[in-house]
């Protein structure tokens, strides 16, 4: 038996209400309210309820006990660094970034590594498996360990986890997938929150580290409700200079390890490579003791990275000169 019923959803936040708002309370976005029907059976209502699928007994603080856990470290130690030490089993791990940066080909070579520690389930959305294998053959990904499905029903990718029971799952892409229960469009904010609220009670409950990717709006921000954000353990952006071959991966949240580190790469004709020492990119082509040009030291978490700083002036007509700023915030 399903229930039909219609909710406004604040695109910016994903606030509910009953009616339609001209300003969200709780964001204060002005004409972010959008109708969508719901059609949820009392088992997908159920669940919505919950997150993680499971409750425990109430105990004292003093008396619950700690596991110690083991990160599943990968390969690519820019990336290892930059979350803590490596992938904590069971967390959720949200990439977003520009379409084209380059989050397909970084999940192939994180898939490659994690590979050798268990079964790696990846989901694809947007892609046939045919353009999967190609950029795999491509980034010259030859594991056996990787399971691939082409797949946006979130029925039909849980029941491919309970079959091949992974270690590790990617999800390519969140806004592309969707729930059978409800009636709203993939990517709306019902279907985005809902879908992730589910994959957070697998990677949960079954111990299984899991990878969202996500596409970002205009503005540069997720797009999606933020709720999106607080229901994952690790938040991940990659940032680039527009046509510039590097990458920086940043951690704007993280449950498990520090969110102060970055790790830098660069896109090439084999996929992305690390690079351990920026300063040497950045410093290469400087021209010694040219004039307007100097050399700072900016910190990076713990690692110091040496900059190039460059300073052009010319006469202006106008009576307000104009300020032009390349590689850095204005």
């Amino acid at each position: 038996m399903k229930k039909q019923k219609t909710k406004f959803l604040c695109q910016q936040c994903g606030y509910e209400s009953v009616q339609w708002l001209g300003r969200c309370p709780s964001c204060g976005a002005w004409n972010s309210f959008t109708e969508e029907k719901f059609s949820l059976s009392a088992k997908a209502a159920a669940l919505s309820r919950q997150l993680t699928g499971f409750s425990s007994e109430v105990l004292k603080l003093k008396d619950i006990s700690v596991k110690d856990f083991s990160r599943y470290q990968t390969a690519i130690k820019e990336f290892d660094n930059m979350i803590g030490g490596g992938i904590v089993p069971g967390s959720l791990i949200l990439l977003g970034g520009a379409p084209g940066i380059g989050k397909s080909t970084l999940m192939l070579h994180i898939s490659d590594s994690l590979s050798d520690r268990g079964t790696v389930l990846y989901i694809s959305g947007e892609e046939s498996l045919s353009q999967v294998k190609a950029r795999a053959e491509r980034l010259k990904v030859k594991k056996n360990n990787i399971f691939l499905a082409s797949e946006t029903n979130l029925k039909n990718i849980i029941d491919a986890v309970n079959k091949i029971e992974p270690k590790f799952l990617v999800i390519d892409s969140i806004q592309t997938t969707y729930h059978p229960d409800l009636s709203s469009a993939p990517g709306t904010v019902g279907q985005v929150r809902e879908t992730a609220a589910e994959l957070l009670r697998v990677a949960k409950s079954k111990n299984i580290a899991v990878f969202l990717l996500g596409h970002v709006t205009k503005e540069g921000d997720l797009a999606g409700p933020r709720v999106l954000e607080h229901i994952v353990d690790t938040v991940l952006y990659f940032e680039n200079e527009r046509r510039q071959t590097y990458r920086i991966l940043r951690a704007y949240k993280n449950r498990f390890g520090p969110t102060s580190e970055i790790g830098i790469f660069e896109m090439n004709s084999s996929g992305l490579s690390e690079v351990s020492n920026p300063s040497l990119i950045f410093l290469g082509e400087r021209a010694a003791e040219a004039a307007g040009n100097t050399v700072t030291v900016a910190m990076e978490g713990t690692r110091p990275i040496l900059l190039e700083v460059q300073a052009l002036t010319a006469r202006t007509a106008f009576g307000i000169p104009r300020r032009m700023v390349s590689g850095y915030d204005a």
